[in-house]
């Protein structure tokens, strides 16, 4: 199945995610099918921009939304 997600990036102490469709068995970090979006918690305010259309998309075949991309997106 697959699932929109955060990934994590940067560097320790200083996370950064990009939002990613992803295959639901793979790692946190592991490959993605495609990015759609990065969410940047460390500046202020929280930064978090995303494709809107290509989210859509997504939703509508089917994918997943996990719990923490679902709050951002609203």
């Amino acid at each position: 199945m697959t699932v929109v997600r955060l990934t994590r990036m940067g560097r320790k102490k200083k996370p950064f995610y990009r939002i990613v469709v992803t295959d639901s068995r793979k790692r946190r970090d592991g490959g993605w099918i495609e990015s759609i979006g990065y969410y940047n918690p460390m500046v202020e305010p929280e930064v978090i921009k995303f494709d809107a259309e290509r989210l859509a998309y997504w939703k509508s075949v089917g994918a997943k939304l996990s719990e923490r991309v679902a709050r951002l997106t609203k």
